[in-house]
């Protein structure tokens, strides 16, 4: 097999494979047998029709193409394997010439073009030391979660006055275009200051009482008239506030299993410096990734990242099209970052030759079928139906190549070496990634999106 490699931009290439006959015959003999398996030639037993007759009766080109149908993704395998070649999207594949008969010397030649992976000449791991923030939990940390659990305990009273940001407003609305109601609701409950219905609500309600009502202009978010400028209609049924337990024994009594508000602040303290550590991880794997990539160039694949822009705006906007100006330049930005992460996370992964069991998949696969309450064998097989099974192999490879390459740098906070193992674990027993959550999170999202269409 001769395969020449041209490229056509930094991340696009294209192959040209020509065939050698003894190679591609195997090909051919297989599409006989197969043809065979289904021919009903009177005298012949399905399957052992002879190949001659086989050929006489159904014709090489017949035979051929069954051949090439098998051939071509073996060989362009095949092909990205011997020239080193790391696919990031399926090939366009176009067949430019095939042996017209058995006794043609013409040889099988086809020309497959495909976004790869550019070469990713990533720094030595040895000596390296990189720099972190130190975790560090402030009052202000454990007064925020405690005043978020006192929220939790609060309860709405009715209040005779004017409403004011933080309250709950029981209200009517009703949408019109030119004087014609289009929309209605009626019974909403809306805390004013949310900002999570119409933009101007909070503005017309804010000093309104119960048993008023006004008029503003707003633009309609959802429906048939989405996107249009309406006259909305506001009418205040009541008016409530937020009232909060003290904050002393009895409340931690009644929130927690502590008896007093001094050990509930004590407990808050230790999980908020759990939180912080778990940040610091989290910060270690940006600062190594960013580290790595400190003085690289790494072009994205246009078609890949195009594709991939589309994804993230559908997740922006309920129509992609109407998408500003502001949203694209973000979706850009964050493929950008993705697929550049990516690519260094899978070069660090050749790196250091990382292996991939069968166990590290299905291990990984459970894990995030147990976050999503699924049953792990059924979502497996989900997985493997889907064809998705090799995005969760790269996955892997991925998350296990981030925690070998974390393992051997040194990470530093304030001049003294910062201790990760409980977020790395050891070379050789299985750690917890820094990343599976985002990992999960998108395999599963992916098949759920699958099992929709």
């Amino acid at each position: 097999m001769k395969i020449s490699v041209r490229n056509l931009e930094p991340t696009k290439v294209k192959l040209t494979v020509t065939v050698d006959p003894e190679e591609f015959e195997p090909y051919l003999d297989e599409a006989r047998k197969e043809i065979a398996k289904q021919a009903n030639i009177p005298g012949f037993r399905k399957g052992h029709v002879p190949a001659k007759l086989i050929e006489q009766r159904y014709g090489f080109a017949g035979i051929a193409g069954e051949a090439v149908n098998n051939a071509v993704p073996e060989l362009y395998s095949k092909a990205l394997e011997e020239k080193k070649i790391r696919p990031m999207a399926q090939p366009e594949l176009d067949v430019q010439e095939v042996p017209a008969s058995s006794k043609d010397e013409t040889k099988l030649k086809f020309i497959a073009t495909v976004e790869r992976r550019p070469d990713i000449n990533l720094p030595k791991l040895d000596g390296m030391e990189i720099a972190i923030a130190k975790p560090e939990v402030k009052d202000e940390d454990v007064n925020a979660r405690l005043e978020s659990l006192r929220q939790r305990f609060g309860t709405l009273v009715g209040v005779d006055r004017p409403a004011a940001k933080g309250d709950f407003a029981n209200i009517d609305l009703d949408a019109q275009i030119d004087g014609e109601s289009v929309d209605s609701q009626e019974g909403v409950s809306y805390e004013l200051g949310s900002g999570t219905m119409l933009d101007g609500l909070d503005e017309a309600l804010e000093g309104l009482s119960a048993g008023e009502e006004t008029t503003f202009e707003g633009t309609l978010e959802a429906g048939e008239h989405e996107g249009e400028k309406a006259q909305i209609k506001v009418k205040v049924n009541s008016v409530k506030a937020e009232e909060l337990p003290e904050l002393d024994d009895e409340f931690a009594q009644e929130a927690s299993e502590f008896d007093t508000l001094e050990e509930l602040k004590e407990d808050i303290r230790k999980n908020a410096a759990d939180a912080a550590k778990g940040r610091q991880a989290t910060d270690a794997r940006d600062a190594f990734i960013a580290k790595l990539q400190e003085e690289l160039e790494i072009p994205v694949p246009k078609g890949v990242k195009a594709s991939m822009v589309e994804e993230h705006l559908k997740g922006m906007t309920p129509d992609p099209e109407k998408a500003t100006k502001e949203q694209k330049a973000e979706a850009e930005e964050q493929v950008e970052k993705e697929l550049r992460d990516q690519m260094t996370l899978d070069a660090l992964a050749e790196m250091l030759d990382v292996q991939v069991s069968q166990a590290d998949v299905f291990n990984f696969l459970a894990s995030i079928a147990q976050q999503y309450g699924m049953d792990p064998n059924n979502f497996i097989q989900a997985i493997v139906r889907n064809g998705q099974l090799g995005s969760a192999v790269q996955e892997v490879g991925r998350s296990k190549g981030l925690l070998a390459g974390m393992r051997a740098v040194k990470f530093t906070a304030d001049g003294e070496e910062v201790d990760l193992s409980a977020f790395l674990g050891e070379d050789d027993e299985e750690a917890d990634s820094v990343e599976a959550a985002s990992a999960a999170a998108a395999v599963a999202d992916e098949l759920a999106n699958a099992d929709a269409e």
